[in-house]
């Protein structure tokens, strides 16, 4: 029984020995060449207000609205991948099928173009 369960063993062990590796060489490596603090290191970035206001505020619901998009043509290209590996089994119903799926995301991405929110002032 214990036979069964060495290999997994093994690989705890090698997994916390390259992690206790890792973070000695990080740690000698990084006393070389300590790090110079700046402006711009401590600066906040790509969230687009500073992190270290009040956590009640209020901002630009663009944020959520470009996320939103993300996620949508993120997703389009994951159902993409699988359709181009299986495209001999899905045959001509399954290209027609992800031409209506294409077509409806364009149509949406038209729509959200021409009411201006992909536009950033």
């Amino acid at each position: 029984m214990l036979a069964e369960y060495f290999p997994i063993l093994v690989f705890l062990v090698i997994g916390a020995g390259m992690g206790l590796v890792l973070l000695l060489a990080g740690g000698i490596l990084g006393s070389l060449n300590p790090s110079k603090r700046s402006a711009a290191k401590g600066s906040a970035y790509e969230c687009g207000f500073e992190a270290f206001d009040d956590s009640r505020m209020k901002f630009d619901i663009r944020f959520y609205l470009v996320a939103i998009l993300f996620i949508i043509f993120d997703l389009e290209i994951a159902f993409l991948f699988p359709w181009a590996v299986a495209l001999d089994e899905v045959g001509m119903t399954g290209l027609v099928a992800m031409g209506v799926f294409l077509l409806i995301l364009v149509i949406g991405f038209i729509y959200e173009w021409k009411k201006g929110a992909l536009e950033w002032e």
